[in-house]
């Protein structure tokens, strides 16, 4: 059998989907049951669009929650060894686009958490392929989808 897919994750991270997992199981379920029941009320459930946009979202409630408790299941806490010396997982990292850009600041973590919007990126991303196991001072190219740029690294924290 395969090896499960492993979810890194900082310990906020984990707390985060624990907590989102508590609120499916127990207020949103609830919520769409009852969605259910009221659309069934309205009658002939093959024509019934409230019905049908309820069991959608039940749904989507039931794969999130099977989503969610394999991702839990399945992580691995990224621990900070101490080290700012070099870019890992975990770390934020500040770089400058070359040759005179404005400095850029993203935290590498797991896909799980990653939200671009909050300079968190997937350690899966071509950005954190190319920053990964570099060092302060060092000059990557670094793929965007914009196309590839030139950055020096900055800071690691």
């Amino acid at each position: 059998m395969a090896e499960p897919k492993k979810y890194y994750m900082t310990q906020d991270g984990l707390t985060k989907l624990e907590e989102e997992l508590d609120y499916l199981k127990t207020t949103r379920r609830q919520e769409v049951v009852e969605r259910i029941k009221v659309a069934r009320d309205f009658g002939d459930l093959s024509e019934n669009s409230e019905y049908d946009a309820a069991k959608d979202d039940q749904a989507f409630v039931e794969g999130r929650i099977v989503q969610i408790e394999n991702m839990i299941r399945n992580s691995v806490i990224i621990e900070d060894n101490g080290d700012t010396n070099e870019v890992n997982l975990g770390k934020s990292v500040t770089f400058k686009e070359l040759p005179d850009g404005d400095e850029e600041i993203y935290t590498i973590v797991g896909s799980a958490e990653s939200d671009p919007l909050e300079g968190k990126i997937s350690n899966d991303s071509p950005m954190a392929k190319s920053l990964l196991g570099r060092r302060v001072g060092e000059q990557v190219t670094v793929s965007t989808p914009g196309g590839d740029m030139e950055v020096e690294i900055v800071n690691i924290q």
